[in-house]
């Protein structure tokens, strides 16, 4: 990527970076040179994945860290103990996904797709906004899906404890970062710090495949311009790395392009009330865990 030179030296924390598309972000942002935070659940898997990027990309400045982000507890650890160590953090990129097919709860007993994909991150990143703000400029790079476009988010049952289908939960969480990244704008008004979303296109991950039926994986594979990872990550990277943003926010990109979200993403009315939803289970969770 051209005129990627802001980024190095930089600290990135990318999370579900041992895999998949988290994983080829992580490493094509070492490959630019930057301090780069690996955010895995898995000791062993991330280790490996560690120890991949630096000896394919020669940059020793990787660091693995451990967080379950299926528990928001966890997430209030590790925030805390980052911000203990590290005295910078230049982008944060919220990639970690799951997807299921049957309904599971987290650890705190909320639908899992909605708690993993989007809930963990809201709270990871409202941890993580002083350090962003003392680092600034700096992005938030969330993930998220064009399915958004397609399936409207049941924004009164985002756990959908009513009824539960897998590709409704995905699409609950994926427009739900839309929403999190256009409310952000509005609360970091003035901080120099930026907020993007990206969609990835159709990848062929193991959130794609891992755990799920032959029926749905055969209909996934026929599905037209499916991606690998290292192309589904560009788009990640073009928002993490790019000097052409610089002073730029709440852009949504496919294909490192501009594009266009839902419509009610746009509207702040349901913005506040995920933000005020959001803040209401968090809560709810750190209280019933203490």
């Amino acid at each position: 990527m051209a005129n990627d030179t802001w980024i190095k030296g930089k600290t990135c924390m990318i999370t579900g970076a041992n895999t998949g598309i988290g994983k080829e972000t992580a490493r094509k942002i070492a490959a630019l040179g930057a301090h780069v935070i690996m955010v895995c659940r898995n000791p062993e898997k991330g280790e490996t994945a560690r120890k991949e990027i630096i000896e394919t990309t020669t940059n020793q400045d990787v660091d693995l860290l451990i967080c379950n982000l299926s528990s928001l507890k966890d997430v209030k650890r590790f925030a805390e103990e980052f911000q203990k160590n590290y005295s910078n953090l230049h982008v944060l990129i919220n990639n970690a996904g799951v997807f299921r097919m049957k309904r599971e709860v987290t650890e705190d007993g909320y639908e899992i797709t909605f708690g993993v994909n989007y809930l963990a991150h809201f709270y990871l990143t409202k941890l993580l906004l002083p350090i962003l703000k003392k680092s600034s400029p700096s992005r938030i790079v969330n993930l998220s899906s064009d399915m958004h476009k397609f399936y409207k988010i049941k924004i009164k049952d985002p756990l959908l404890e009513k009824r539960y289908s897998g590709q409704q939960a995905y699409s609950n969480s994926k427009t739900a970062m839309v929403l999190f990244t256009n409310k952000l704008v509005r609360e970091l008004e003035g901080t120099n710090v930026s907020v993007f979303t990206v969609n990835p296109g159709h990848v062929k991950t193991q959130l794609t495949t891992a755990g799920l039926p032959k029926w749905f994986s055969t209909i996934s594979n026929l599905i037209p311009n499916r991606r690998t990872p290292a192309i589904g990550a560009e788009s990640s990277v073009y928002a993490a790395v790019s000097p052409s943003l610089e002073g730029l926010t709440g852009l949504y990109f496919s294909d490192c392009k501009e594009s266009k979200t839902a419509k009610m993403t746009k509207d702040p009315v349901n913005q506040d009330y995920l933000w005020d939803l959001s803040e209401v289970l968090v809560s709810r969770a750190i209280k019933k865990e203490d």
